[in-house]
Parts: structure tokens; sequence; C-alpha cells
């Protein structure tokens, strides 16, 4: 396509009353941004849809089709543009990413509101402890499927499988009371166990036994890696609850 030039896509995308499929506004707005202009079909109704499909002898929709060429649904266009197209299956650590990414921004800015500093020691405890309460919500979305996740590789699940249903609750309620700075005589004794256990758990599935097996540190539906970031989370916990017992003697 040459500046200026305006070339026409032909998109066909499901367009209901109660339903708009998402992969065809995705669609229209990639076509968009590239400079097309959309002719825009809409499949109004299942029968429609399905018509379209048998037509076409394809099994989705969105369909885009650029002059005679049918490129296909919204990852094949995404292809078509160089974009990256997702693979579900891929390894990734754009959630634990998130995580700590967000975990940090909250701590500065919970440490600005309090002290009007960000450079504190509080504002790294509260990193911390933001961390833990983010991934324990992570867990919580589905405890069950976690626990599945976590049998594969913690000790102490595999010996007693109830763990597996405690751990995101005793991880959420340490880091909460990080965050409030109040009870340590129970937070850091939580932190520590917990911390200590998937420490030596993640060490020895990982560095000793050599086996690839996925995290389940951000709950059980991610194909984040067991290895660095599962074991940067534990020791975070053990050197925590050292911290919150001993500080008022390092300082």
């Amino acid at each position: 396509m040459t500046e200026g030039e305006t070339i026409t896509a032909r998109l066909y995308r499901m367009v209901m009353p109660d339903h708009v499929c998402p992969y065809g506004v995705k669609s229209k707005d990639l076509l968009e941004r590239h400079g097309f202009e959309v002719d825009d079909h809409h499949l109004t109704t299942r029968a429609e849809t399905d018509a379209f499909q048998d037509r076409h002898g394809v099994d989705t929709t969105p369909q885009t089709f650029i002059g005679d060429d049918r490129i296909g649904g919204h990852d094949a266009l995404r292809a078509y543009f160089g974009q990256n197209v997702r693979d579900d299956d891929a390894v990734t650590y754009q959630p634990v990413i998130a995580v700590f990414a967000t975990a940090a921004v909250m701590a500065l800015a919970t440490s600005w509101a309090a002290f009007e500093s960000v450079l504190t020691l509080r504002a790294a405890e509260w990193f911390v402890a933001f961390s833990m309460c983010i991934l324990a919500i992570q867990k919580l979305r589905d405890v069950e499927g976690f626990s599945t996740m976590f049998l594969n590789y913690d000790l102490l699940a595999r010996r007693w499988v109830r763990y597996g249903y405690i751990y995101p609750f005793a991880e959420a309620l340490a880091g909460v009371l990080m965050i409030a700075g109040a009870l340590t005589w129970l937070a850091a004794p939580v932190a520590l166990f917990i911390g200590t256990i998937g420490t030596v758990s993640v060490m020895k599935a990982v560095y000793v036994d050599r086996r690839e097996l996925k995290c389940a540190c951000v709950g059980g539906d991610t194909n984040v890696p067991l290895g660095a970031i599962s074991l940067t989370e534990n020791v975070m916990m053990v050197v925590m609850a050292v911290w919150m017992v001993g500080k008022d003697r390092f300082l």
C-alpha cells in the first residue's frame, strides 16, 4: 500500500442483538489502524453465520478478505500485519512481571502518601507485603486449580493435601498484617513457615531433580515456569519475616 492510498478490506463478523464478537471488533480496529477502509458485513443471526461458514469452508468468524485473498480470523490478520500471535501454550513471565511492577508502584505511592517520600524503608516492606497479597489474590481466584498445580512440587502439600488449600489464605493473612505492621508475632512465623517450605520445595524440584514444571505462584492457570521467580517469591517472604522480627535490633 503506497502512502495516501486506501484499500478496502471485507470483514465478516457476528453482530447479533445478544452477542457482538470481540475479535470482530478487534479485526475492524486493526484494519483501520493499518489504513484500510473496511467493508463491514454483519452476520446478524446464527443461521446467517452458519451459512457463511459453510459457503467459505471455515469454522470461525470473523473472516477478513483483502482483494481476492481470504486472510482469515483475528490471529491470521495479526500475522498478516507482522504482529505477534498469542500462543496459549507458550512460556511467559508476564503475569509475574505485572504483579511485581504493580506492587512496586503501590508501595512507592503509599510511601509518598504516608511520608511524602518514595525512598523509605517502609516502601521496601510494603513492596513485599503488597506482592504477597496480590499473589494470594491470584491463587484465591481458583483455589482448587492452584492446589492441584501446587502438588506437582510442594513437599508439604504432597504429604498433607489440605496445605495446598490453606496456603493462599496464609499468604494473604501474612501480607495484610505486614502492610499494617501489626501482629508481628503471627505474621512473621506464618511467612517464615510457608516461605521456607516453598524455598526448599522449589530448589529440590528445579535445581536438584531438574524438573520442568509450571509455577503455581500466580494461580493454577498460567504458563509461568517454576524456577527463579518462584524462588524469589519464597525468599522474599523468609527475608521479610526475619526482618520484621529483628528490625528493632538492626535499626
